[in-house]
């Protein structure tokens, strides 16, 4: 099968937008907890930072991530012509 333009344009803009994602995963994930130390001096609703970020921050970003991609995703199929249709 021959990939058109329009196809090649939509996987790079998903290879860059999952890049972007799993960057911004990483740093919620190790980064954070790597700097937990000078992170406990900033408090966040009167916890250190980086305990909330253990507890609940990094869990909102995860969700966060995924809500985005998937009506970013959506906006890319939409645009180029690779949606499902409408679900009933």
């Amino acid at each position: 099968m021959q990939l058109t333009q329009n196809h090649i344009d939509y996987w790079h803009k998903n290879l860059r937008l999952t890049a972007i994602l799993l960057v911004i995963w990483f740093i919620a994930t190790f980064v954070v907890i790597w700097f937990a130390i000078p992170l406990a001096e900033i408090k966040m609703f009167g916890w250190p930072l980086s305990f909330y970020m253990a507890a609940q921050g990094s869990l909102i970003v995860y969700v966060a991530i995924i809500g985005f991609y998937a009506l970013k995703m959506r906006s890319y199929d939409n645009e180029h012509g690779v949606h499902e249709g409408e679900i009933e």
